[in-house]
């Protein structure tokens, strides 16, 4: 990729923006959700009272005839895999924002809430197949390599498939990683045989890694508007329908279809085991992001 001065410059708008949102508040609700692997041993120390006593090391304090402590410091490296969907469906946005800006959006919020925390950061970017593999590094220019990424990789193909990228992180990360799966979902062929291929899949990933899932949508993809015939194109195969969306009946049946769609899905992924976090181009997402993390931590109690 060529870096212009324009990307460089919305790169750091970006995480300028960001760096506000990832307060105290977002970092702290993601260090208490994303624990490390366990506990180091740090030092040994005189016991003062308060201390637990369950952390005396006997041998010292045999030796010594002074009690003390054991002191060990959390393990808090961790490993975070942003794996996004920038198929062509993403391009869609019927306000201000498309599909895919609000996933650029989401991993450079992860992406520095990670580096706070001194954890790596890898990056998955996929249509119908792996577009970019960036491996899990540390430091701000990395971070800002996988931000110029996210928001100017120009995608070789238009299609989705979510089994590519879920057998590619299997077979590249060998050790046990945070994994964000941010995409709109959009299943190709037959919706219910590409959920039963699916599901099984994001269970295998989820064992292996610790998966969450994001599904970004938009409003018009739930409900039509009320503006006479109106042709809907498939961003990623191309077909055509029209449709009146001056009839009750048809705007009706579209939303049942919709929500029928998007409640499978969200089955699908909750029985495969999956952290879910719905998020939609018309409502800010920090305010959910927020309310995730403390539903989450709650569960880990």
């Amino acid at each position: 990729m060529e870096i212009t001065k324009e990307i460089l410059k919305k790169v750091r708008q970006v995480e300028m923006r960001t760096s506000r949102l990832v307060n105290d508040s977002l970092a702290g609700s993601y260090h208490s959700v994303f624990k490390g692997r366990g506990m180091n041993f740090d030092e040994v120390r005189e016991y003062v009272p308060g201390d637990d006593i369950r952390a005396i090391d006997w041998n010292v304090t045999a030796r010594t005839g002074v009690p003390h402590i054991k002191k060990f410091t959390e393990e808090r490296e961790l490993t975070i895999m942003l794996i996004i969907d920038i198929s062509s469906s993403g391009e869609f946005g019927s306000g201000a924002s498309s599909k895919r800006e609000l996933m650029a959006e989401l991993g450079s919020i992860l992406a520095f809430s990670a580096r706070r925390n001194n954890d790596k950061v890898g990056l998955i970017l996929f249509t119908d197949f792996v577009e970019l593999y960036i491996p899990p590094k540390k430091g701000r220019s990395h971070i800002l390599r996988v931000i110029r990424e996210i928001l100017f990789f120009q995608p070789q193909g238009m299609r989705t498939d979510l089994l590519i990228p879920l057998d590619f992180i299997n077979r590249v990360a060998k050790r046990r990683c945070v994994t964000f799966l941010i995409s709109d979902f959009c299943l190709p062929g037959v919706y219910e045989e590409a959920l039963d291929r699916l599901q099984p899949k994001l269970q295998i990933t989820n064992r292996r890694h610790d998966l969450i899932s994001m599904i970004v949508s938009d409003p018009r993809e739930q409900q039509l508007p009320d503006v006479g015939w109106l042709t809907l194109e498939d961003a990623e195969s191309g077909e055509q329908v029209e449709l009146n969306t001056s009839d009750p009946a048809i705007r009706r049946g579209y939303a049942e279809l919709a929500a029928n769609r998007h409640s499978r899905l969200r089955r699908a992924i909750r029985s495969a085991g999956l952290d879910l976090l719905d998020l939609s181009t018309d409502q800010p997402y920090l305010p959910a992001l927020l309310q995730f993390f403390k539903a989450r931590q709650r569960r880990q109690r």
